[in-house]
C-alpha cells in the first residue's frame, strides 16, 4: 500500500542504478512507516521536463502515498529522501519537492479488492 514514485529532470541513469536506488528507497520507506516492505511499491521517471524556481538545473519531484496517517513520520521521511536523492542522483535538498499522501483504505485498491 505505500508508494514511492521519483521524478526528476535529470536523465535516467543506467537500469542497475535505478534499480538500486529503488530497493534503497522501498526499504527505508517500509521501516519509515513499520508496514511491510511487501506491501511497498516504487517508481522512477526520469528525463521529465522540469523547472523549480524559474531555472531549469537538475530538480526532483517525490511522491510518498499510503494508506493511514503519517503524520510525525514525515519529518524524518524527508530529510532521509532528500539525503538518499542527493546522494544517488547529486539533486541538491533544495531542489527537490517531497508530496505527502494519506489515502483511506477504501480508496487504495490491490488484488481486486481495497484495503477499506
Amino acid at each position: 500500500m505505500p508508494l514511492i514514485k521519483v521524478q526528476t529532470s535529470l536523465s535516467t541513469p543506467a537500469k542497475t542504478e535505478v534499480e538500486t536506488l529503488l530497493k534503497e528507497l522501498s526499504s527505508s520507506l517500509a521501516s519509515h512507516l513499520g508496514k511491510p516492505e511487501s506491501y511497498v511499491m516504487t517508481a522512477f521517471e526520469g528525463d521529465i521536463p522540469m523547472t523549480f524556481g524559474g531555472s531549469t538545473e537538475p530538480t526532483c519531484y517525490i511522491e510518498i502515498k499510503s494508506v493511514g496517517t503519517m503524520g510525525s513520520k514525515t519529518k524524518p521521511m524527508s530529510q532521509d529522501f532528500c539525503s538518499k536523492i542527493e546522494a544517488a542522483l547529486g539533486i541538491p535538498k533544495d531542489r527537490t519537492y517531497i508530496e505527502f499522501a494519506d489515502a483511506q483504505g477504501a480508496m487504495w485498491g490491490w488484488n481486486g479488492r481495497t484495503f477499506g
